[in-house]
């Protein structure tokens, strides 16, 4: 692990290009393991995430050459070869659980270890993948420590509707049935931005996908897939995260953002603060011009809201951004995260700045803003964005504090403490012993 040491109480400003989405670029990168032709990724970003990925890519003998100051990576799985007896997924990080599908298309065999976990966000199964890797044909065993998945002959087509709309098992789907004989159905399939960018990936290979950024996904499967090149575009919630950072410290960060038309719900919540987002020429930036103030809501006696859930609705990834904004905007808000049940425990660590919480319930915590802050020691929790919503409020409140186990950041963001640097943030990594 490793921390993070602020010295804050200086406004950030100045232009930032934000990297390539990780939950778009890693089940990109899974989905290469179903085509025997050359890839190439352009703006890959150098995160611990994609080092793993690779590492595996390399492991089963796949050809991976990669240059991260240049952001391309090529990948060719020729030679890609697979033992069960061998080859494990890392536990450590959920999106490993993508690699399954390609593992099945291609060796009619995989394995899940039954500890693979990401964020500490709760409860977070893995049975809705099984049951997608089932309907399409796979025998599922119970190993001690495991699970064994085998296909005979090439995987089938299916229909399916899913309890929820996940992101993971909607990707892992359009895995299956993309090679798949026949055509398969998605019923209340997610339909995030990065959800979106890597159906086009997809499509660029080859696969035939209808209805892409709708509840709803067909996919004709085909016999085989080609190769191709493929650019990511920004991240949303790096975004999202600098332009906060400009309004928290009570500076102003311009975002490079070439898809503002998905941001409506993003700068009508940011305006729930007293931010205003401008979007113009290809840059996006956060402007608090009289303050950070809870806009007081219309109908009496309620509470400020800001409600996260799948897609349309505002991402859940982007809620403990937003609790940093309310604990320094004046005015109490209420936040409600509608997906996971263990991603709100953390608040209690603000206290630690002199903010005034108070957790309503595992899904609901409410802010009490505008209180004097102190600099402080924090503890993060295993989540990338409650680390930066820490680091956050640490460069708001002048002088010294320490987010203690903040490594998680770097899963999605590269280089995240040189680029804050260059926006006038005093910051620096120290190693854990």
């Amino acid at each position: 692990m490793a921390h993070l040491v602020v010295h804050g109480g200086t406004p950030l400003a100045g232009r930032i290009v934000p990297s390539a989405n990780k939950n778009a670029v890693l089940p990109i990168l899974c989905a290469t393991l179903l085509t025997r032709a050359p890839v190439r990724l352009h703006g890959i970003p150098d995160i611990t995430d994609v080092r793993r990925i690779l590492d595996i890519f390399e492991q089963l003998g796949s050809d991976v050459r990669v240059d991260f100051a240049a952001g391309v990576v090529d990948l060719h799985h020729a030679r890609t070869a697979f033992d069960p007896r061998r080859h494990h997924l890392p536990e450590e990080m959920r999106s490993s659980i993508m690699l399954v599908p390609g593992l099945l298309a291609r060796f009619g065999v995989a394995r899940i270890e039954q500890d693979v976990q990401g964020c500490t966000l709760g409860v977070r199964e893995i049975d809705p993948h099984v049951e997608v890797m089932e309907r399409f044909g796979a025998r599922v065993e119970r190993l001690p420590d495991a699970l064994l998945m085998r296909t005979e002959g090439p995987l089938r087509a299916s229909a399916h509707w899913l309890d929820y709309a996940s992101v993971t098992t909607t990707e892992n789907f359009v895995l299956c049935a993309a090679l798949a004989r026949g055509t398969s159905t998605l019923v209340n399939a997610a339909s995030e931005p990065h959800v979106q960018e890597f159906c086009a990936f997809m499509q660029r290979l080859g696969a035939q996908i209808e209805g892409v950024g709708t509840s709803r996904l067909t996919v004709h499967g085909v016999d085989a897939l080609g190769g191709a090149e493929f650019r990511f575009t920004e991240d949303f919630h790096e975004a999202v995260t600098f332009m906060a950072l400009g309004a928290v410290t009570g500076g102003c960060i311009e975002v490079k953002n070439s898809a503002p038309e998905q941001f409506p719900l993003i700068d009508r919540t940011f305006a729930k603060f007293g931010v205003e987002v401008l979007h113009e020429g290809g840059w996006s930036r956060a402007v608090a011009a009289g303050g950070l103030r809870v806009r007081e809501p219309f109908t009496r006696n309620i509470l400020q809201k800001v409600e996260a859930a799948p897609w349309p609705y505002l991402p859940v990834d982007l809620l403990p951004i937003f609790v940093a904004l309310g604990v320094r905007a004046e005015g109490s808000v209420m936040f409600w995260n509608k997906v996971y049940d263990g991603a709100m425990g953390w608040t209690s660590e603000l206290s630690k700045f002199g903010a005034h919480t108070v957790l309503a319930d595992p899904h609901r915590v409410i802010t009490f803003g505008g209180k004097p802050l102190v600099p402080a020691e924090v503890d993060s929790p295993y989540i990338i964005r409650v680390a930066i919503a820490l680091l956050m409020l640490a460069a708001s409140i002048p002088g010294r504090s320490v987010i203690r186990n903040a490594s998680p950041v770097r899963r999605a963001h590269p280089r995240f403490a040189e680029n804050i640097r260059g926006l006038g943030a005093q910051v620096e990594w120290v190693e854990a012993d």
